[in-house]
């Protein structure tokens, strides 16, 4: 006798209509959320890399910052060291010690995107004239800076603000202030020669940054050099 299968054996073979619907459902939403949770670990992790970037690069310019400070150039009747009040110039050895300086500036500059720190620096300079032209350069660039000059400066970190402080007679002073530590402009040699002799220079100088909200470090932010031939003169 042929047996027919009952309701319950064929149901048992296989899924409904409805539930197949149920189960596409389901793993449509678990494929949802599992996008979900792998944007926001890309999001986060490309949030952590600029930071980290945003980071490094304020490090490496307050390396340099520093660098150019402690490589200041000891010549006669040049200014190694000005401050303007917008502007910070320096007369820097090279990084080799050959011959030749660098002239080197600090600024800040507001454009559409807001504040932003600045470093300039100038090519080998081996005469009087190039010194002259390039310290005279510097501090046009601070001010309106060409299509050649914006080619040689390097863009360091968003800034709000910048203030520079000078440790001279054992307390720090204004820049600006009359006693002798701006250093003056005169006429250099017809050579540029690095010498010995003891040039003008603050005991310390305080650099102060005041960094926008939303970077990796905001607020302000203090950073203090001291001249490395400070300690032993006074030993």
């Amino acid at each position: 006798m042929q047996m027919h299968p009952t309701r319950t054996q064929v149901r048992s073979s296989g899924f409904t209509l409805i539930e197949m619907l149920v189960a596409i459902t389901v793993m449509a939403l678990l494929a949802v959320l599992s996008w979900r949770g792998l944007d926001g670990m890309a999001r986060a992790q490309a949030q952590t890399s600029q930071r980290a970037d945003e980071v490094l690069t304020l490090q490496a310019g307050l390396a340099q910052w520093k660098v150019d400070l402690d490589a200041l150039a000891q010549l006669p009747r040049v200014s190694n060291l000005d401050w303007d009040g917008r502007v910070l110039r320096m007369t820097r050895r090279t990084a080799s010690g050959g011959e030749g300086v660098l002239v080197v500036a600090w600024t800040r500059r507001i454009d559409a995107a807001g504040g932003q720190w600045l470093r300039w620096q100038s090519p080998v300079l081996s005469t009087a004239a190039d010194w002259n032209e390039s310290w005279s350069r510097a501090a046009l660039w601070a001010q309106n800076a060409s299509t050649e000059d914006r080619a040689r400066e390097v863009p360091v970190t968003p800034l709000e603000d910048w203030q520079l402080f000078y440790f001279r007679s054992d307390a720090w002073t204004n820049p600006q202030s009359s006693d002798g530590s701006r250093g003056t402009a005169m006429t250099p040699p017809a050579a540029l020669q690095l010498v010995s002799q003891q040039t003008v220079v603050p005991d310390g100088i305080r650099l102060v940054l005041t960094l926008p909200p939303g970077q990796a470090i905001s607020g302000k932010l203090t950073v203090d050099w001291v001249r490395p031939t400070f300690g032993s003169e006074k030993s």
